[in-house]
């Protein structure tokens, strides 16, 4: 009597492992998610980011009380395709203009390099 595996034990292998990859994108996607609500929370919170000082938020109904010293976030992919130079910018703007009223917040350690990049990752989403 030979062993010969059952024809669905493919089947069930290939789904399983669909399965598999499913729940482990979802949780990166969760990871992102939940990386962004974290930089939202930073650029909103008005003794660390402070974005809303100075920047207007259009397409964010929560972003209340904002200034208009500052571009408007907005379209920030099409504005910034090099997410690196966004990020340069946020980590001290006045590398690229020293007249910029933009707080160097990483030149200052007003913010770690961690928590600039959920600013940069939320921000870039917009």
């Amino acid at each position: 009597m030979s062993l010969r595996p059952c024809p669905c034990t493919r089947l069930v292998a290939g789904v399983l492992t669909m399965l598999f990859v499913a729940a482990a994108w979802a949780q990166d996607s969760r990871k992102v998610e939940e990386q962004r609500a974290t930089g939202k929370e930073i650029a909103y919170d008005r003794s660390r980011g402070n974005c809303l000082a100075c920047h207007a938020f259009p397409t964010q109904p929560d972003a209340v009380q904002t200034g208009n010293s500052g571009a408007p976030i907005i379209a920030m992919r099409a504005r910034f395709p090099d997410k690196a130079l966004l990020r340069a910018l946020v980590w001290d703007a006045t590398a690229f203009n020293p007249d910029s009223m933009m707080p160097p917040f990483g030149r200052h350690r007003v913010l770690s390099e961690e928590e600039i990049d959920k600013v940069v990752d939320f921000i870039y989403g917009l």
